[in-house]
């Protein structure tokens, strides 16, 4: 019986991929074999050795001690991909906000009073306050292509934007998928130059924090439209309430409020609601359940952030896994452990990640305790599984 912790709320769509004959869930658990979690901060908190995995239903795994996780061997998983449209579509939204000044015509709007006929001439006088733009021939630039930006690019394209790209990392199953009209820039700066709205959609770490800063907002041209949906670290705050106070930029929209940003005029901050729908979550859940349950059953990683993606069909009697330091002669010191016990190799692959190297091993023999015991015994190794 495999155990689940759950630190969040999780989709019952997404829970009802363990089923109840082999697996127990709870948000009460002592020694789990994995964790679900959604925004809880996992940084302080103690983990019992019994923990193989953790999912995290989302993208993002700042909320995860993903480099600690890597050292004690446990596989960390996120669902990319899986709230890509409700991510794109609220990018989207934002767009069109900022392009027509909806929500300050929205307050405005709100704040008159009056008969319904002094409220027509408040309106006929007001409103050229919030005249606008259309989208059709506006250059939006996006960076990062992966899951969300390829379809973020795509459907400005839809509404007849010009696009531009940059992502020194897509994938050629992203290519595959970006519609053919998306130009490519040449780096950030060229992007950044060139767009008359830029949005980005990045990750957060050491290479992205601070992206978007006062030097990058400069090159940027008068008027233009900063949206960010992506992670509240990556954009200089204060670089871009400056931009906005000197007329640079036009309007910032974010998924991310703070009190540098708070009652800004140009600012159009959102409670995080990038993955607030009932279909993101449900799509999130489902896919890192079905990623842990893999991985439990079968030593099958999928969509990890630290471990290296392996899959391989069972052959064998038995299957081995093995998480070790990348280091030399640990292969063979394996090989020469199951080889001591008379237990044949039929089928291995080893891949290597972070300075952790993950071993699938199909195996025809006896593999019991004593085997296993010799292993975990040998110097690096992390962590082993016989399944």
């Amino acid at each position: 019986m495999y155990k689940i912790l759950t630190l969040n709320n999780i989709s019952p769509k997404g829970l009802s991929r363990f089923p109840l004959d082999h697996y127990e869930v709870s948000s009460e658990m002592r020694e789990p074999d994995a964790v679900v979690v959604r925004s809880f901060k996992m940084h302080d908190m103690a983990l019992a050795d019994t923990v193989k995995a953790i999912g995290r239903a989302g993208a993002g795994v700042n909320n995860i001690p993903v480099e600690a996780m890597t050292a004690q061997g446990v596989v960390v998983f996120n669902a990319p991909g899986a709230n890509a449209n409700a991510v794109k579509e609220l990018v989207l939204a934002g767009i069109l906000l900022a392009a027509r000044h909806i929500c300050a015509a929205w307050d405005y709007t709100r704040g008159l009073a009056g008969t319904d006929a002094e409220l027509n001439k408040q309106v006929e006088e007001g409103k050229k306050k919030f005249a606008g733009f259309e989208l059709p021939g506006r250059t939006l630039g996006v960076l990062g292509l992966g899951a969300i930006g390829v379809k973020v690019a795509n459907a400005a394209r839809a509404l007849g934007m010009n696009v531009l790209g940059y992502d020194p990392h897509m994938t050629v199953d992203r290519a595959w998928q970006l519609d053919s009209g998306v130009q490519q820039a040449a780096g950030i700066d060229d992007l950044l130059a060139r767009s008359d709205m830029v949005t980005f959609h990045v990750p957060l770490n050491d290479a992205t924090r601070h992206l978007i800063r006062a030097d990058r907002l400069r090159i940027m041209k008068p008027g233009a439209v900063l949206l960010n949906f992506a992670r509240e670290g990556i954009v200089d705050e204060a670089a871009v309430v400056e931009a906005l106070n000197q007329g640079h930029l036009r309007t910032y929209v974010c998924d991310f409020p703070s009190n540098t940003l708070q009652g800004h005029p140009k600012v159009i901050a959102l409670p995080h609601l990038g993955a607030s729908t009932q279909e993101a979550e449900e799509n999130c859940a489902i896919m890192v359940a079905d990623q842990i349950r893999d991985y439990l059953e079968n030593g099958n990683i999928r969509h990890s952030v630290n471990f290296p993606d392996m899959s391989l069909p069972r052959a064998g009697s038995s299957r081995l896994t093995v998480i070790n330091s990348n280091r030399p002669d640990m292969v063979g010191q394996i090989s020469h452990v199951l080889g001591q016990n008379s237990i044949n190799i039929v089928h291995m692959v080893n891949e290597s990640r972070n300075g952790v190297a993950y071993n699938l091993i199909d195996v025809e023999g006896n593999l019991d305790g004593e085997a296993a015991r010799g292993i975990a015994a040998i110097d690096g190794v992390l962590k082993v599984r016989v399944l």
